[in-house]
């Protein structure tokens, strides 16, 4: 019986290649951090994102120059066999950019818009028209993205107005929290009224508070049927940054909320952005929400494996797996959901590793590097001597090869 939570069923809508609500499984997304004016290195990025398993990737489209690059990094990228969809987020100016940029407007699959930063006063409902009858005309579909940080400041005076008059009103934050809400409710009615199809319309509501990511997102899965981005904005770095986005999102996935998902990390200075995409399929996979690639699940060690051998040996098998991974899924079939046992010692080892697809027990620490190899539940070779990791890795490559269906190739 599968114990998967039960998703809110929600329109689905089509993305380029990629389909996101309704049945459709969770799907992850990242954003470049780079100049999108700058072709080499956005698409290189864009690259990596993809390679790494970013199935939806954003780009700013800020200024001039960042519109007129978008078409080249979506033609560069084809050139590569690369054709994860680009999503152009806009601020401020979204309106005049797409209008005097068609090629963007064209090349691009998906457009975000902030109702918070459309425009104020009168502006803002001729600018929202605006870019919501490009995304018509181009057949695109619109992410309607309201973030706490750039609220509509009009629309949340007038719903602190109407509390402060009420009989019992609500606290300031619950009026903040239904102000994200109804920003993107009313916005995304206003886009149907102006002609785009409600499959063609994904909201979301970010917010940099866990407790708060929750409340909002029940409330907005109780009150629209709009497939819902989820991601916890500014979350952070590192592991502050990893626990909160898991914590907020885990609860809304194992209720069914969130179509698509995306782990905001900031980065370290220099560092890899693609650790938020592998952050966002770990959360998922751990989940039992998709499987992305083989789970390797190794012990935390102990006073048994206080040598470095375990450690370097778990380390270099995860490697190997994440690196190989990508031609993997191109080759076979049904490898993602294989499970890859590294134990440190014979308390649990053996065990563990009779319950993987193919796993490996050392003795722990003190003793001969001899470490017995287990397939489908049965003792295989015993391995020995100082190239353990290189002989278990290649017995890894050998059952998937014999395990796996290999994909038909066009």
């Amino acid at each position: 019986m599968s114990m998967r939570p039960t998703r809110r069923q929600s329109i689905p809508v089509r993305i380029g290649s990629v389909t996101v609500g309704g049945p459709a499984p969770v799907v992850v997304q990242s954003m470049t951090n780079t100049d999108t004016a700058d072709i080499e290195s956005t698409t290189q990025q864009i690259k990596a994102l993809a390679r790494a398993g970013s199935e939806l990737v954003r780009v700013t489209v800020n200024t001039d120059e960042a519109a007129a690059a978008v078409p080249h990094v979506r033609d560069r990228l084809a050139r590569m066999g690369i054709h994860v969809p680009i999503v152009g987020d806009f601020h401020f100016n979204g309106h005049k950019l797409l209008k005097a940029h068609p090629a963007c407007a064209e090349a691009l699959a998906k457009y975000r818009i902030n109702p918070g930063n459309v425009g104020r006063g009168s502006k803002r409902d001729p600018q929202f028209a605006e870019m919501i009858e490009v995304a018509i005309r181009n057949d695109k579909p619109v992410r309607i993205g309201v973030n706490w940080g750039s609220l509509d400041q009009d629309l949340l005076t007038r719903l602190m107005d109407e509390n402060s008059k009420s009989a019992d009103p609500m606290d300031a934050r619950d009026v903040t929290r239904e102000a994200l809400v109804v920003s993107a409710l009313e916005s995304a009615k206003r886009a149907e009224e102006l002609g785009l199809g409600s499959d063609h319309i994904v909201i979301s509501c970010k917010v940099s508070g866990v407790q708060d990511l929750i409340s909002v997102y029940r409330n907005l899965a109780k009150r629209c049927d709009y497939a819902l981005h989820l991601g916890l904005t500014e979350a952070g770095m590192g592991s502050k940054g990893i626990v909160a986005s898991t914590a907020g999102m885990a609860v809304l996935l194992q209720e069914g909320i969130g179509d698509t998902i995306r782990v905001s990390l900031t980065p370290e200075p220099n560092g890899d952005r693609t650790t938020e995409v592998i952050v966002a399929q770990e959360i998922l996979q751990t989940m039992g929400l998709r499987s992305f690639m083989p789970m390797v699940v190794a012990c935390p060690g102990c006073g048994r494996t206080t040598s470095t051998y375990f450690q370097e040996l778990a380390q270099k098998i995860q490697s190997h797996i994440r690196h190989q991974m990508p031609e993997w899924r191109k080759q076979f079939v049904g490898v993602e959901d294989m499970t890859v046992a590294v134990m440190g010692c014979v308390v649990n080892g053996p065990g563990e590793s009779k319950h993987a697809n193919i796993g490996i027990s050392l003795p722990g620490t003190g003793e001969r590097p001899v470490a017995p190899v287990y397939v489908d539940g049965e003792k295989g070779p015993t391995l020995k001597g100082e190239h353990i990791a290189e002989e278990f890795q290649s017995l890894v490559e050998e059952y998937i090869a014999k395990t796996y269906a290999r994909r038909e190739t066009a």
